[in-house]
This record gives structure tokens, sequence and C-alpha cells, in this order.
């Protein structure tokens, strides 16, 4: 399989096994996309570590298998393959992406539908649709301006180029930065303390920022205000307000 999911201590990790660039073709999408609705639904995974080995993350689509597609099959396919990248990002539980080498084109979207980005330290990421004479169709320009901003997006889907780790921390383009021998530890890591947290009030949280940034603010607050309100029915909010009391701040188990 050209994705899988492991499981182990509450994180789940998605896998992309594709030698040598882990390019990312229609079979894997689809993996892709079946293996993220898996990892929504398991109760056994609470985190979620995105991870394409330790050479390179994916240097993005299949050209080759683009290349003999014309304007009607990728009307077919263009759906599909927007749907298996939202797939991740509407995982409801803490995301983690650990780039390591090339992040491109798809590979790069694929980062951007985790909640947080670790990048080693030789990671290059990039959005070089435009070089094909094509833009970024799994999610790239919706994504990529809401978490840096337009004018930054625009200069990077506009030229193509690739940034190194230590810019893209710069532009917010990934939150942090490590050896690369030590980027699949660091996002398990991650994702493991995410783990025994606190199920509802995280997936609470994601929907709630989320749904914040694609709507208007009064819709937000309502959604905050709806899952606030929810959350006092939970036994983890029984449990951590207990905590609170008893033994002070940040003791209490949710698991």
């Amino acid at each position: 399989m050209t994705v899988s999911l492991e499981v182990a201590e509450g994180v789940g990790t998605l896998r992309l096994d594709r030698p040598p660039m882990n390019a990312l073709d229609v079979a894997t999408q689809d993996r892709l996309k079946e293996l993220a609705e898996e990892a929504t639904r398991r109760a056994d995974v609470r985190a979620v570590v995105l991870y394409g080995g330790e050479k390179v993350f994916a240097a993005g689509a299949d050209i080759k298998e683009m290349q003999v597609m014309d304007h009607a099959a990728m009307v077919l396919r263009a759906r599909a393959l927007q749907d298996s990248f939202t797939a991740v990002a509407r995982i409801p539980k803490p995301v983690v992406a650990a780039v390591t080498g090339y992040a491109l084109g798809g590979g790069c979207e694929l980062a951007l539908c985790a909640d947080y980005r670790i990048a080693g330290d030789n990671a290059k990421l990039g959005q070089p649709e435009i070089l094909l004479g094509l833009i970024p169709g799994a999610g790239g320009t919706q994504r990529l301006s809401r978490l840096i901003g337009p004018s930054k997006a625009k200069d990077l889907i506009f030229t193509g180029r690739q940034v190194k780790a230590d810019e893209a921390l710069a532009l917010g383009l990934v939150d942090r930065v490590v050896p690369a021998a030590e980027v699949h530890e660091a996002a398990h890591a991650w994702a493991a303390r995410l783990a025994q947290g606190p199920a509802i009030a995280l997936r609470a949280a994601k929907e709630a920022i989320d749904t914040g940034l694609e709507t208007d603010i009064d819709t937000g607050l309502a959604v905050e205000r709806t899952w606030f309100a929810g959350l006092f029915a939970t036994q983890d909010r029984e449990r951590g307000m207990r905590s609170f009391v008893e033994e002070g701040p940040g003791k209490a188990k949710f698991l």
C-alpha cells in the first residue's frame, strides 16, 4: 500500500510510502482519503502524525500520470483530489505534519492540512504548479493564503519558488524546525502529548477555530459558545475542574 495507518499509544501515523519521492498519484490520493476517514472514526486514534519517511515528505503529484489527462478527465478527477486532502484537514483530532526533504505541490498542500507543522532542517517547501502552467489544485490557493496571508501566498504561488526550512519558519509556513533526524520523534511527541488530553474539548477547539476562519466572527462566536456550553456536559470537564480545585492546575488525567 502507498499509504498506511499505524496506531500506537493513541497516536495514528499516516505514512506515505511510494518511493522514491512519494509522488501523489490517484491511487495514493484515494488511499489517503480512506485512511484519513478511518483515523477519524477510530476511538483509539486520538492524534495523528503525517509522515513521508526520513528522506522526503512528498514531492508532489505524479506528473507522468497527469500529463496524459485532458480537460474532461481532470474535471472528473479534480473534486476527488480535493476531497482526499479535505478528509485529512477534517480529521477532528490534532494533526501534525512531520516534514523531511521535499514537500512540494501536493506535498506542501498535504502539510497545509495539518494543524501544526514540524520541519527538518533539510526541508524544502513550495507550490511549483505555475511552472507547469497550472495552479495548486488540492487546496493550496486557499489553505496557504489562510495560513501565511495572501501576499506571501501569492509570492510563492506566482513564482513557484521553493523555500528552505528557515524561510518557511519565518513565513509561518512551518511552526518548528529541528534536525532532520529528529523530525518524526518531535512530531510523535507533540501528538502523544495531545493524545493524553480531553478528546472532546480538543475536537471542539479545532472545529471552532477552523469554522471561525471560514466565516464571519458572529458565526464563529456562536460555534464557540455552543461548544463551550456543551463541554459542561462531559466527564472530562468534571474531571478537569475537580483536579484543578483539589490538586492545582495542569494535573488532570483524561484517560
